[in-house]
């Protein structure tokens, strides 16, 4: 163990675990919100992450970014993203949709029983990353340098870049404006009915089948500005991309407690600073492995997970 590794970079550490916790916040998201009303596990969300990462990378080509491509001026970098997060929200929040309607639904109509919803979408996800796989031939895509990381300021000897502080700014700002929205709003509250009552909820007039694709529509635009994200700090995407980061994005949101949003982003932050802690301790192999043993820890003392509120019992 690598006790001067951790404490002389402590700060770097937890400045990119939080960097890295906001991505699987975004995504965690997804599970939570669909969860919290279905009950079920969508496992085809981390295809839906995928998605919109190639989406906003073809958005680049289109207006002819590549690889080779030097920084672009101010205006030009601001149309790039936005038209970048646009598109990839958008395809996201459509394949989401998709899958509801073509997967999920048959199978609401029907009654089927958990499992069914449990196998249906494991096969969603590999559906959908096998098409990707074929239609790329598995080829990873780099993507072009829009923003240059740079240092803005420096906390306590850590550097912090401007690609880190857009990343936790608009995880934040993503997160607050959905939280506000399920707590607050005329159709947050039907998503709140449907999650705690969904008999009760319809003979209130609540239409279920538009509130959950409402909560699909929710997780896939959550999901596409954190596929932008990844672009932005990982550079590269491929047909699997969305494997790994997918099962941490649910474990964040069981860590935090699965169906709270609030939930998603803590678990999500913990989980990334927890990893990188792991990473500096124990070395870079040990990363992927600590943030499943913290899971499985802290379930064992509480299983509901940290906060432990479904969104069917949130309150404005």
């Amino acid at each position: 163990m690598n006790f001067d590794e951790l404490f002389g970079n402590f700060p770097a550490l937890t400045i990119t675990g939080l960097e890295q916790g906001a991505i699987y916040a975004l995504v965690a998201l997804g599970y939570t919100l669909v969860y919290g009303v279905l009950r079920l596990i969508n496992f085809a969300h981390s295809e839906v992450f995928m998605v919109g990462t190639f989406t906003a990378f073809w958005t680049w080509e289109a207006l002819g970014y590549d690889q080779n491509s030097t920084a672009p001026a101010l205006g030009p970098l601001i149309l790039a993203l936005a038209a970048g997060l646009i598109v990839a929200g958008v395809a996201s929040a459509a394949t989401a949709v998709t899958v509801e309607l073509v997967a999920y639904r048959p199978l609401r109509r029907r009654n089927a029983p958990p499992l069914a919803f449990l196998i249906t979408a494991i096969g969603a996800s590999f559906v959908l990353a096998e098409s990707f796989g074929i239609g790329t031939r598995r080829a990873p895509f780099g993507m072009p340098t829009l923003l240059p990381s740079e240092t803005l300021f420096t906390v306590f000897g850590a550097d912090v870049t401007n690609v880190q502080l857009l990343i936790l700014g608009v995880t934040l700002v993503m997160m607050v404006g959905l939280d506000q929205f399920v707590n607050r709003s005329r159709l947050g509250r039907g998503i709140r009915a449907v999650a705690q009552d969904p008999d009760t909820a319809a003979l209130m007039g609540v239409n279920k089948n538009r509130v959950i694709l409402l909560v699909f529509v929710l997780g896939g635009l959550m999901a596409g500005v954190a596929a932008l994200l990844w672009n932005v700090r990982y550079g590269f995407t491929k047909f699997n991309v969305g494997f790994l980061l997918g099962l941490k994005a649910f474990a964040a949101a069981v860590l935090g407690g699965i169906g709270n949003l609030r939930g998603a982003l803590l678990g999500g932050l913990l989980l990334g600073v927890a990893e990188n802690y792991a990473a500096g301790l124990f070395g870079g192999d040990w990363k992927d492995f600590t943030g499943f043993v913290l899971l499985i820890v802290l379930l064992m003392f509480r299983p509901t997970g940290l906060l432990g509120e479904s969104l069917g019992r949130a309150r404005a």
